[in-house]
């Protein structure tokens, strides 16, 4: 026959901060929730009309010691973003802690990024054998506390303690490497760091180690639990008969956090769910004890994500930037004007919430006007070096921003444009940049013609091709388009050439007439290979495609032109950029360019 317990709290003790819940082993009693008079203190919220669920910067305290939180628009505080939420908990014993969070998920603290599951600071010990470590000259006081809880988790080397073997073992796993180097008990090391190296590693190790105490294991917030007890008594002091003496939580625990509508109520307002959890558990087991005590979970500046900085740090009515191109190392913001005078504390959240993928971040600050296309950039945060490498569909591209042209955007674009090459193309790419389309070509087609106006655009495409082990199948030229496409058809290469990208949307489409007449020196009976065209465009007009269309027949005078138009992407408000796709027309490649001028 199962026993069940009974609850006995006293009543005239002051607002308690926690609820104890003693099983008992009389078969007689039953397990009753007696109600009591609870009162907890709410937090405050400086939003008068706070958020309903969920963290956020409105709601929870700010704690006094930190600065106002107008301050963090003239300078970036960090400790201007802590935030600490009063929330109430369920103790419970370790063992039992995974099945009842089953049970009770639903009343429990669903927040991103937050555990419903906290560690109780000092109870992983035995209350006895803690007083054992804490006392004595001999590995007593906290250091000796510290050295009993680092062998507990396999971490007594360099305490004077050694390793067990299975201990040691996983040591030697973990810190050998590829190079054979591995530190062994009784032999000298293989290789030695340079001391300079080893002491700032050293100090890294130690700064990060600073860290974790201060935040805890995962890095952006803390959980506590709320002492209010002035007698001395410890935790469980004064809160039941004296009759039936005081009991000790015997080993780990851990606390089952509730959901936030829950902080604040007394054991009578918990959910029946709740009881009924919590009245099987103790039926099952004579010595199970829960406890129901009041937290405070405090979040970080690290916990925050980018977007809630900035909707605190900007004014009302100014739109937050979600969004950015990355380059390499490189954070590419586009600003509105608006955006300006805080473009120093955009930066610096940017660098902050995307680190170490992110160690740069720029603004464009003017568009693109000179012949080489490069973009006028203002480095706001991070180191002010613009060379990066970029991987894209597993090819890796040397960049500098400063001098060349790149555009992460298109790479989905120059991915379709890929899928349609075979081994048998010859490409001629005839504003090929860094080599974004040539390289990635040259690693399924034929052979390619690589053509850029800009000098370091073409240094850096050389540098590429040899970097990705695609030198002999991409010849490189460095001259105006419009010259390299009558070169081209001028010599024994224009046969076999059966594809031409032209990405240059500003002004592609006025390269067109270049083509006009490649083969007017031929026989018009004369079989040639006659290339498909692949045009980028700009077009703002109500019918993009019509517009564009209209401007490639201009350009190539010729009015049965077959054109397959196809949207790439929405450039800005009611500006599209188009790829229009034909093969070039007979007529236009055998016209008499006498009679045009």
């Amino acid at each position: 026959m199962k026993t069940a317990g009974s609850i006995f709290l006293r009543t005239h003790f002051p607002p308690p901060t926690k609820l104890l819940f003693l099983p008992l082993t009389n078969p007689k009693h039953s397990l009753s929730l007696i109600p009591i008079s609870i009162s907890f203190t709410r937090f405050s919220s400086t939003n008068p009309n706070p958020i309903l669920y969920g963290p956020s910067l409105h709601k929870g305290t700010v704690p006094t010691l930190q600065c106002p939180q107008n301050d963090a628009l003239l300078t970036l505080r960090e400790d201007a973003f802590t935030r600490v939420f009063h929330l109430s908990a369920l103790r419970v014993p370790s063992a039992h802690c995974s099945a009842l969070e089953t049970r009770l998920r639903g009343h429990l603290l669903n927040w991103p990024r937050v555990r419903n599951i906290a560690r109780v600071p000092g109870d992983d010990l035995d209350p006895d054998l803690a007083s054992l470590v804490t006392s004595g000259e001999s590995g007593g006081g906290e250091e000796g506390h510290v050295s009993l809880q680092r062998r507990i988790y396999g971490q007594a080397e360099g305490d004077g303690d050694v390793l067990s073997p299975v201990l040691y073992r996983e040591k030697l796993a973990r810190t050998f490497n590829t190079r054979g180097f591995v530190k062994f008990r009784n032999l000298a090391k293989i290789s030695r760091p340079p001391k300079r190296k080893k002491k700032k590693k050293e100090e890294e190790e130690e700064e990060e180690v600073k860290v974790e105490r201060r935040t805890g294991k995962n890095g952006f917030a803390t959980v506590e639990v709320v002492e209010e007890d002035d007698n001395g008594g410890g935790i469980l002091g004064n809160l039941v008969e004296e009759e039936f003496g005081r009991e000790k939580w015997r080993g780990s625990t851990r606390l089952l956090l509730l959901d936030e509508r829950y902080a604040g109520r007394g054991v009578q307002d918990l959910p029946e769910a709740i009881k009924a959890v919590l009245k099987e558990y103790a039926e099952k087991s004579a010595n199970l004890t829960f406890e129901l005590v009041r937290c405070k979970l405090t979040l970080f500046y690290d916990y925050w994500q980018m977007n809630e900085i900035l909707e605190v740090l900007l004014p009302d009515g100014v739109v937050v930037p979600s969004a950015f191109e990355t380059v390499g190392h490189i954070a590419h913001l586009n600003l509105r004007e608006e955006h300006l005078p805080y473009k120093t504390l955009i930066a610096k959240v940017v660098l902050d919430k995307n680190k170490p993928k992110i160690q740069t971040v720029v603004n464009k600050i003017d568009s693109i006007h000179n012949e080489y296309r490069t973009m006028q950039l203002e480095v706001l945060a991070g180191n002010h070096s613009l060379v990066t490498t970029v991987v894209e569909n597993g090819i890796r591209f040397q960049v500098d921003l400063a001098t060349v042209y790149w555009s992460s955007r298109l790479a989905t674009e120059r991915q379709r444009l890929l899928s349609g090459f075979t081994r048998k193309d010859v490409v001629c790419d005839v504003f090929s940049g860094v080599g974004p389309l040539a390289i990635s070509a040259a690693k399924i087609v034929k052979h390619v013609f690589a053509n850029d106006l800009n000098p370091f655009a073409v240094e850096y495409l050389e540098r590429n091709s040899v970097l990705n082990k695609l030198e002999r199948k991409i010849e490189v030229f460095n001259m105006d388009g419009r010259r390299f496409i009558r070169a081209m058809y001028a010599s024994d290469k224009a046969q076999s050439i059966t594809q031409v990208v032209m990405n240059l949307p500003n002004e592609a489409a006025e390269f067109l007439d270049a083509f006009r007449g490649i083969y007017k020196d031929r026989p018009k009976d004369t079989e040639c290979n006659l290339p498909t065209i692949h045009v980028y465009g700009f077009s703002k007009a109500q019918d993009p495609e019509f517009d564009f269309h209209e401007r490639i027949r201009i350009a190539l005078l010729e009015v049965a032109v077959n054109v397959e138009m196809r949207r790439v992407r929405l450039v800005a408000p009611g500006k599209w950029m188009l790829c229009a796709s034909f093969v070039l027309p007979r007529s236009v490649a055998f016209a008499n360019t006498a009679i045009d001028t």
